[in-house]
């Protein structure tokens, strides 16, 4: 294939924006969704599929290793043959894996099943922005990544909740046949309704690939078998050391390749550094303290799982009210003020409720914490992605979209791990009070790792006021990537 001068080259006419919006939105909200929606339905899968606390672990960990490892492989994928070709694949594996998952006859299978789901949803997951960006006029898309990122902030968010109240209700299978009737209504509507786009036309870059989903196994692995085999295990240390060495060999390769698949030049980009950097820590401190909340709420206050998510939907479903406000606010007066107010609101929030939790703390005491933090979670989401999309050329989209979500993943992981290890250390499940004592350190480490992304979202440059945006189609000379707008 020769190299496209235009980075986005459609080769069909299709639906417009709001088809797009609406296609991509549901799709990430499915890849999002299955990060968490396991975790409250564990003690039925082992009811039924027997299996010990080592196996319940790896359905979740198979889908977060998987997907993790994969998402710059995928949008890389894409940019070479096709956005919406590898789109529509992602799809139908993610919706397979999905209905493999819903029959699986015992554990080993289930778990199986979620390694290949999270495959599928690594090809589409960062593709949705692409194909999203490609779609919308440069000065609505403030607004379209608003609602991309509620709807994809709900799914991670409830995740606990729709997988609590499924099990609840009809039976833990249902957690995954909830995405076959999405996906393959999603298959034609996508073939029909999406462009298709391109990137740069360059081949793969196989040895950048291998060093980067080498490296990021490695984390990955590491990071979610830590707290549960023990951060001195043989495994655990094999993989952090040597998933550091191999992503260490990434950027030294990236920097001399001809074509290779991360950029590392992106880097120079302090806009594009800064929204990556504020992405990690933002998902490192949401991801334990959700984790954890959801834990506090069932098995202190006593909750069931669809009672707990329903009293964290002042925070979780803040987002689809506030994130399109968001979009239009950062369409405005740029990202950098909007992601930064939304990552230090969260930090409040978190810090708040790590003064109110008690074994007996009213639903109205936590409100508040609740609200603060909801609020800063949709101020987050939408001009972060506009930050990272406008930060490259239009042909580096998705392997900038890939490179994000992969970051997000590794801090999703790394919030897990760490948090969860600072609450067994402070605490732990044996009654009330113990949770509570280690709930507590657990939530101030995360209110101060979101403040700290916070001050990385300031590091950002100043952005241009709407109107003047680049359009994903300039090919902006290298020395202005600093200018771009946020």
């Amino acid at each position: 294939m020769s190299h496209h001068t235009e980075p986005a080259i459609r080769t069909t006419g299709r639906g417009g924006p709001v088809w797009a919006l609406a296609i991509t939105s549901v799709a990430g909200f499915m890849a999002a969704l299955d990060n968490l929606v396991v975790t409250t339905a564990l003690p039925s899968i082992r009811e039924d599929l027997g299996g010990g606390l080592h196996d319940l672990e790896w359905t979740v960990s198979a889908y977060t290793l998987t997907f993790a490892v994969l998402l710059m492989f995928g949008a890389a994928l894409g940019d070479r043959f096709g956005r919406r070709r590898l789109f529509l694949v992602g799809i139908t594996i993610f919706t397979g894996a999905s209905a493999t998952a819903a029959l699986a006859p015992g554990i080993d299978s289930l778990i199986a099943a979620r390694a290949v789901q999270g495959a599928g949803a690594a090809v589409m997951m960062p593709l949705t922005l692409t194909l999203l960006t490609a779609a919308v006029p440069a000065a609505k898309r403030g607004m379209a990544y608003g609602i991309w990122g509620a709807v994809n902030g709900l799914a991670i968010a409830s995740g606990p909740l729709i997988g609590g109240s499924l099990t609840e209700h009809i039976s833990w299978q249902w957690i995954f046949w909830l995405n076959v009737p999405l996906g393959l209504a999603l298959l034609p509507l996508a073939r029909l309704r999406l462009a298709e786009s391109h990137g740069t036309g360059a081949p793969l870059d196989i040895p950048g690939t291998l060093l980067a989903s080498g490296g990021l196994f490695g984390i990955v692995y590491g990071l979610v078998r830590g707290p549960a085999d023990g951060w001195t295990g043989r495994l655990v240390l094999t993989g952090l050391f040597a998933g550091g060495a191999l992503l260490v060999g990434f950027v030294l390769y990236s920097t001399r390749a001809k074509n290779p698949m991360l950029p590392m030049r992106l880097f120079r980009s302090r806009a594009f550094s800064g929204i990556n950097a504020a992405s990690m820590l933002m998902f490192l401190g949401m991801f334990g303290s959700i984790f954890l909340l959801s834990q506090y709420m069932q098995g202190v206050l006593g909750y069931s799982p669809t009672e707990a998510g329903l009293r964290m939907l002042p925070w979780t479903g803040m987002p689809m009210l506030v994130a399109p406000i968001a979009g239009i606010l950062s369409d405005r007066i740029g990202g950098r003020p909007v992601v930064a107010t939304g990552l230090f609101l969260q930090a409040a929030g978190l810090a708040y409720l790590a003064s109110v939790i008690t074994v007996d703390a009213s639903y109205a005491a936590q409100l508040p914490g609740l609200i603060i933090s909801g609020i800063g979670m949709a101020l987050f989401f939408a001009p972060a992605s506009n930050l990272v999309m406008s930060s490259v050329r239009g042909s580096e989209q998705g392997i900038a979209s890939g490179a994000n979500n992969a970051l997000r993943e590794v801090g999703g992981a790394l919030g897990i791990a760490v948090m969860g290890s600072i609450f067994s250390a402070q605490g732990g499940y044996e009654t009330g009070q113990t949770f509570v004592d280690g709930l507590r350190p657990a939530l101030i480490t995360g209110a101060a790792v979101v403040a700290l992304a916070g001050v990385a979202a300031l590091l950002i440059p100043a952005g241009r006021r709407r109107g003047t945006a680049a359009s994903p189609t300039e090919q902006a000379p290298e020395p202005l990537l600093e200018k771009i707008p946020g």
